[in-house]
């Protein structure tokens, strides 16, 4: 388990990481959950630091990952949102999956959202786990797997 020693390492070094990119930032550690040290960026350019569909964030967020790793000798993991992007894109795809399964249910016919990446899938997932009307499943390639709604009347 991480010490308060160890949090604030990983303040200073992820600070240090965002001091050398030359990006303003405001850095706010939240309370662990878990094994996942959740880290809360602010800044007044977000867009470069969050990338085309947050790909340099998670790339960002890998990168950092394994700095960390190397400095901090306990296994963990840590969830980097900027502006709360991944917060409103999980808000996001919460909605889409719930108008999807909607919109599938009531035309009785089978709706396929577009490619996703996994982890936007198993958030899309976990938003429909409850429902018993319908069949959601992934199917495809990566990186063009996506999610495929249907009713289960189909």
């Amino acid at each position: 388990m991480l010490s308060q020693n160890d949090i604030n390492k990983i303040k200073d070094i992820v600070k240090s990481f965002f001091d050398k990119t030359s990006f303003d930032i405001d850095l706010e550690i939240l309370p662990l959950q878990d094994k996942t040290v959740p880290i809360k960026i602010k800044t007044d350019e977000p867009r470069f630091l969050i990338g085309q569909n947050g790909q340099t964030l998670s790339d960002m967020q890998r990168l950092l990952k394994t700095i960390l790793r190397r400095q901090v000798l306990d296994d963990f993991y840590i969830d980097i949102d900027i502006n709360d992007y991944k917060k409103k894109k999980i808000d996001y795809l919460q909605q889409l999956a719930r108008e999807s399964a909607d919109e599938a249910v009531l035309s009785n016919k089978e709706i396929s959202l577009n490619p996703m990446s996994g982890y936007e899938r198993r958030v899309v997932h976990m938003a429909l786990a409850e429902r018993k009307d319908i069949l959601v499943q992934s199917t495809g390639q990566e990186p063009y797997r996506k999610i495929s709604i249907r009713p289960l009347s189909l």
